[in-house]
């Protein structure tokens, strides 16, 4: 008996669920301290640098970082290299990596734009990097002002072995029902039934891209007798086979490093299908389209301008191997190109970082080219 009644006490004794819910009930969530933000003028921003920042080994961010002076280091929660800065106003971000090729730049990129220490509202973004490019539209060591961003990730993909007989390739928009073809069944791409809702395709201001090409497409850039030997290759491809040269054309960001003839030729159909046939496939990289993305999101909200967003993206290498050479043989010969690229980048978007910060009482509040065209 008194077993029992102590039992029935202890259960007694026992809080409810809810009664001990409540207790728990979590904190009211405080403000965001409020902080004065520097407005910051311009950033250029790198993919990669395989070693130090200076003085060893370039990679796409160590010329800019020697020659701009970008001295200063300031630690930015959620970017894994620190942001660089030099006394003009100038700022540089290169992405660091977290050991995996699984960490991402685009989650990079939004945690600087969310950074309340910063107004990047009236920013002026030049985004810079190597690429394959076309060797029907230009040579190794060539520089492409972007007018688009296009992204080559989102779409369904057959082996090309086992595509439908008549496919050039077995790479297809989700929603369509064949190669280049956008998407029309609304309940296969997420409800979709706008193509332009999904954002596959950025247009980036004209008018600063063409102010950009105008100031710029004059620009020497080196040319070398390893490039030349390489060159000579290119038979029955004359843009291929012309000295490094500036010009405008769009940039097709995917994670795969895809290389060969018929890729290539998706590249030029899928940026025709997706800027309604307005776009000239030129540069293919592995960062564009994860950085533009990140662009997108933070416009939304309000931090950046899309206006004020440059790509400029130089070849390091053809996306296809030249005439009678295997594509294994060429899929990485980045060779002397490399060099190139990374020289040719500096060179073609320094005038424009300069001009930009010299008269940065002007290009504050008025865009240089005017507004989207």
């Amino acid at each position: 008996m008194r077993w029992r009644l102590a039992c029935a006490l202890a259960v007694l004794a026992v809080p409810s669920a809810g009664a001990s819910m409540a207790q728990a009930a979590e904190p009211a969530v405080p403000a965001l301290p409020v902080v004065a933000p520097i407005p910051v003028k311009v950033v250029v921003v790198a993919n990669f640098e395989p070693g130090a920042d200076t003085g060893d080994a370039p990679g796409e961010f160590q010329l800019w970082a020697e020659r701009e002076h970008l001295d200063e280091k300031i630690a930015v929660r959620g970017v894994l290299h620190p942001l660089l800065r030099n006394k003009d106003g100038l700022y540089g971000i290169v992405w660091g990596s977290a050991g995996s090729l699984m960490s991402g730049v685009g989650e990079q990129l939004t945690a600087l734009t969310l950074d309340p220490r910063f107004d990047f509202s009236k920013t002026y973004w030049l985004f810079t990097g190597i690429s394959g490019v076309d060797p029907e539209v230009a040579s190794v060591g060539s520089a492409a002002w972007s007018r688009w961003v296009v992204s080559g990730d989102t779409l369904r993909e057959f082996d090309d072995r086992a595509a439908p007989k008549g496919w050039p390739y077995g790479l297809f928009a989700i929603g369509a029902k064949a190669p280049n073809q956008l998407p029309d069944n609304p309940d296969s791409f997420a409800g979709m039934t706008d193509a332009g809702a999904l954002s596959m395709a950025a247009p980036l201001n004209r008018g600063l891209e063409g102010w950009a090409f105008a100031m710029t497409r004059n620009v020497v850039i080196p040319d070398n007798p390893e490039l030349a030997k390489a060159r000579a290759a290119w038979k029955g491809y004359p843009n291929a086979q012309k000295p490094p040269f500036v010009l405008e054309g769009e940039t097709l960001g995917s994670v795969r490093y895809w290389h060969g003839p018929e890729r290539t030729q998706w590249a030029r159909d899928w940026v025709k299908l997706w800027t309604g046939g307005k776009g000239r496939f030129v540069m293919t990289n592995m960062e564009s389209q994860s950085m533009q993305g990140a662009m997108l999101n933070a416009a939304a909200q309000g931090l950046v301008d899309l206006n004020r967003v440059l790509v400029l993206r130089t070849a390091s290498n053809p996306s296809m191997p030249p005439p009678g050479v295997d594509a294994l043989a060429s899929v990485g010969d980045e060779g002397p190109g490399q060099v190139a690229a990374y020289e040719a980048n500096y060179r073609v978007g320094a005038p424009v970082v300069h001009e930009l910060l010299a008269h940065w009482e002007q290009y504050r509040n008025e865009i240089p080219g005017g507004a989207a065209k």
